[in-house]
């Protein structure tokens, strides 16, 4: 966005647009009003990264509009919670989209973008994979380098301690638990890192899909934990990848 304007700009400067065709094409950055959809424009002025679309709920259809315009004033675009049936009727308009399975992620990545440092991602168990997958892919593609540890749960503490080393290095660590989610604060325990932990709704029926891992995660006795949402994987690779970007300086 920025380099879309710094270019407008330009054009202005030397001639080749006039002020009020500047001033026309500017009417449309703040957002656009599709009906279904207003897309906002500002955001990645705001945040640095493009609106993220979230495809579940949405038709195919939808999602391939709202992106085709962010793609207008964008280099990197992403969908999140989002089928592969739409990816496959995505790719005759976008023919360079890529779709993460296992993350449900679509992304369109025009622009290389280099990682910079550290965010670990653990995961308790094989299970939850996917949503460890997409707070890992949505930090890679906003701009962080992530190591992931995954099936590392409290059942099997060796299995976790023998990764100590690369929690340490982290600038911030996400982890991923359901059943009665006492990851997070286990590695809490042992570091000194922020941590996100993000309960998933993997469990038997108690486990409430999701809710007994949440309450064990805000109820932590750990300093230092914070917690989104049952399965927000998006919402916490969001989040780790600021941490770590401010910590990098950037």
């Amino acid at each position: 966005m920025r380099e879309k304007i710094k270019e407008l700009l330009e054009k202005v400067r030397s001639g080749q647009i006039s002020v009020e065709e500047a001033i026309d094409t500017l009417k449309i950055l703040p957002y656009q009003d599709l009906s279904f959809a207003k897309i906002d424009h500002l955001r990645v002025l705001i945040k640095g990264f493009p609106e993220v679309i979230f495809a579940q709920g949405k038709t195919s259809d939808q999602v391939i509009s709202i992106m085709l315009h962010l793609l207008k004033v964008n280099n990197r675009v992403i969908a999140t919670r989002a089928s592969l049936e739409t990816f496959e009727k995505l790719k005759n308009f976008i023919p360079d989209a890529i779709y993460f399975e296992e993350a449900r992620i679509i992304a369109v990545l025009r622009k290389e973008v280099e990682k910079r440092g550290k965010v670990v991602v653990a995961c308790a168990g094989t299970a939850d994979l996917p949503i460890a997958e997409e707070a890992s892919v949505t930090a890679e593609i906003m701009g962080s380098y992530v190591e992931r540890i995954y099936d590392v749960g409290v059942a099997g503490l060796h299995r976790l301690i023998d990764q100590l080393d690369k929690f340490y290095s982290a600038n911030v660590v996400v982890v991923v638990a359901g059943m009665e989610g006492a990851l997070p604060s286990v590695i809490g325990g042992i570091i000194a890192k922020p941590i996100i932990a993000v309960p998933t709704s993997i469990g038997y029926g108690a486990n409430f899909n999701g809710l007994s891992a949440l309450l064990t995660m805000l109820n932590s006795c750990v300093p230092g934990i914070a917690v989104v949402n049952i399965d927000n994987g998006f919402g916490a690779g969001y989040l780790a990848n600021m941490i770590n970007l401010m910590v990098e300086g950037r």
